[in-house]
């Protein structure tokens, strides 16, 4: 197969595995960047130029695309689907997991279970959005933010206020969000690949921090998730339309509470950490997937 990985960068942890685990099984790769590509939009013969050439139509095409670049880079992902060229992630599927709001929403109405979320507009409503979600210690959550940027533990009502006028003041959009005390700053990802949870790694907050993302200095090892985390993980994947994403999953006490769904999850981490080859699962999902949805696309013709 003929496989374009849409990444800014060819020498990040994630693209260069995804090349070797494609070359290593007899495929052609090609790292092009989303921002280079620009688009000629036509309904006889639409077409995606890069660098000043057309860009020969791969036969699937797995996005990694940035948060900071989702919009362009979906619309670059809209242009092969056009094509009828297979995407790992489709560009819906990466717009709906990107709006932290929309997701939470659409989970909720599946019955996964979440924090307790706030969410709301009007100052006057500050103190009802805080005892909403249980009182202080609560989190505070833009919904922009990635990585951990944009998310404050308060440790009192009083601290949860300011936080709230603060990101007002941004005219930036927040949840509030029952803070998950018995997790002691730890959460589990699971990297699901089609149906399958293929890698499962616990992620531990340092100390002093409660945000347990690698980025902040969290620590990382390998864990045996139960059935129930394993089937919300896979339904979570499933709701939000991703062939690809990593689950974040808290243990609360009243079971696995689902924190997001990532749909350009970090292999660096989880292969670590499993020892697995996550980045061959997934080029042998496309390797079945996409040749089916290549069938089908010339069989609708």
């Amino acid at each position: 197969m003929n496989i374009v990985i849409l990444s800014r960068n060819r020498k990040l942890y994630s693209t260069r595995r995804l090349v070797e685990a494609g070359e290593e099984r007899g495929h052609t790769m090609r790292v092009v960047d989303p921002l280079r590509c620009y688009m000629n939009i036509s309904s006889h013969k639409p077409e995606i130029h890069y660098q000043g050439e057309v860009l020969e139509m791969p036969d699937a095409v797995i996005p990694r695309i940035g948060a900071s670049v989702t919009f362009y880079g979906t619309a670059v992902v809209r242009q092969f689907e056009m094509m009828g060229v297979f995407p790992l992630n489709e560009s819906v599927a990466i717009s709906r997991s990107r709006d932290k709001l929309r997701s939470l929403q659409l989970l909720a109405r599946k019955g996964i279970g979440l924090p307790v979320t706030g969410f709301g507009y009007s100052p006057d409503d500050n103190q009802d959005l805080i005892n909403l979600v249980g009182g202080a210690p609560l989190v505070v959550k833009l919904l922009e933010g990635t990585q951990g940027r944009g998310v404050v533990l308060a440790e009192t009502n009083k601290a949860a206020e300011s936080v709230i006028d603060a990101f007002r003041g941004l005219n930036a959009y927040f949840l509030t969000q029952e803070y998950i005390r018995e997790a002691n700053g730890a959460d589990i990802r699971c990297f699901v690949v089609g149906d399958k949870v293929v890698g499962a790694m616990i992620r531990q907050a340092k100390d002093g921090e409660f945000r347990s993302n690698v980025h902040r200095g969290g620590s990382v090892r390998a864990i045996r998730i139960t059935p129930e985390e394993r089937s919300t993980a896979v339904r979570a994947a499933r709701i939000m339309g991703l062939n690809t994403s990593g689950v974040d999953i808290m243990r609360s006490n009243h079971g696995p509470v689902v924190l997001e769904v990532n749909s350009s999850p970090g292999l660096q981490g989880i292969e670590k950490a499993t020892n697995k080859d996550i980045a061959a699962s997934v080029i042998q999902f496309l390797e079945k997937s996409g040749r089916k949805g290549k069938t089908r696309t010339r069989g609708k013709g």
